[in-house]
């Protein structure tokens, strides 16, 4: 092996030595949250938070990935809902742990056939005539180096759709309301 081929060698594997060290050193847990006000009663978010059927009409998912396939579980409202999904971009499920017309709702998710759990929560604050939505994810990486240092990309990954679907749960939601 030539001098070149070895001082390759030994950058890749002095990098990877750095990425395992540095990971060991990076916290387990990761959270994304983002927020948005919506000018309408937590009852009425409620309608559209609380019922899994209607989660395409504001969730982010599919316009991301046109190839998803939803299946229900055998309730999509109430404590024990459940959905599934798979897509190109892969799968996962969810599941209601908590709902409530005045708080929202928490719900565990997991992600390549449970192998990423994660918690979530999209909690209502009244405001007046309006309702703040506070939609956070949370999650432990484990030991893996690795992952965690994918924890790191979480938010720039998932921020992002957390405020298209707020968005576009606030058009409806406000719209919907106007109408009514």
């Amino acid at each position: 092996m030539g001098p070149i081929l070895k001082r390759i060698g030994l950058g890749v594997g002095l990098a990877t030595l750095v990425v395992i060290a540095v990971g060991f050193l990076l916290p387990s847990e990761y959270s994304v949250s983002r927020t948005v006000t919506i000018q309408a009663s937590p009852d009425h978010i409620h309608n559209f938070v609380g019922d899994l059927e209607q989660w395409a009409e504001w969730t982010p998912w599919v316009k991301a990935d046109p190839t998803i396939k939803v299946i229900f579980g055998d309730k999509t409202s109430g404590v024990g809902a459940h959905q599934s999904w798979t897509g190109d971009s892969g799968g996962g499920s969810l599941t209601f742990t908590r709902t409530d017309p005045g708080w929202g709702v928490g719900y565990d998710m997991t992600l390549d056939g449970g192998k990423h759990p994660s918690q979530s929560t999209m909690q209502y604050k009244a405001m007046g005539d309006s309702t703040e939505v506070l939609w956070v994810m949370t999650g432990d990486n484990g030991i893996n180096p690795f992952n965690r240092v994918f924890g790191l990309m979480m938010d720039p990954m998932v921020g992002p759709m957390f405020e298209e679907g707020l968005n576009r749960l606030k058009l409806i939601a406000e719209k919907v309301e106007t109408e009514g």
